[in-house]
């Protein structure tokens, strides 16, 4: 089975959309480090603690953020690497997860900084970790890759806040990084 479908906000223009893209980049990789920032300032011991979350715990939800963004990156470089299990554990210790997720995130940038609006819209034909089949343009695939990030650090955000308060959880609203970014 094929699905097939592309995205782009309707009416975008390619350009605009190659620096949506970029700045969504920039942005993950910001909130990325406020809440693996938050997540240390909580300590190891509350990061593990099992919570309930789809993931367990703040550390299994961040680890699958890595774990999805290298799945993503494979399929949007065609290098055929291999899938691991969506729940898998690279590392139990957040010290030593962070630097994985600031590798990701470099790669991501590097990633997109490197698009056209031909790129975009060029289709992405992969199998699922079940080896189903689906086409979709890349666009549509980052339009998920970064959809999927802010989901689950809202579902870490949840978990810091229930285990250190609300001062525990810091924003992570596009607006914020966006407010926070030199005007160009």
């Amino acid at each position: 089975m094929t699905n097939t479908w592309s995205s782009t906000a309707a009416g975008d223009s390619p350009s605009h959309a190659v620096r949506s893209y970029r700045q969504l980049a920039a942005y993950n990789a910001w909130a990325n480090a406020r809440l693996y920032a938050a997540a240390a300032e909580l300590g190891a011991e509350a990061c593990a603690k099992p919570m309930g979350a789809f993931f367990g715990s703040i550390l299994g939800t961040l680890n699958h953020l890595v774990v999805t963004d290298r799945i993503w990156l494979a399929r949007l470089l065609a290098t055929g690497a291999p899938q691991p299990p969506l729940d898998t554990l690279l590392e139990t210790d957040l010290a030593r997860l962070l630097p994985l997720r600031v590798a990701e995130d470099a790669r991501l940038t590097a990633f997109v900084a490197a698009l056209d609006a031909a790129r975009l819209v060029a289709p992405l034909t992969y199998a699922n970790s079940s080896g189903q089949s689906f086409s979709q343009s890349c666009a549509s695939a980052l339009d998920h890759v970064f959809n999927h990030q802010t989901h689950h650090r809202g579902q870490a955000h949840t978990l810091l806040a229930q285990l250190g308060g609300r001062a525990a959880a810091p924003s992570l609203d596009l607006i914020v990084f966006q407010r926070e970014q030199p005007r160009a």
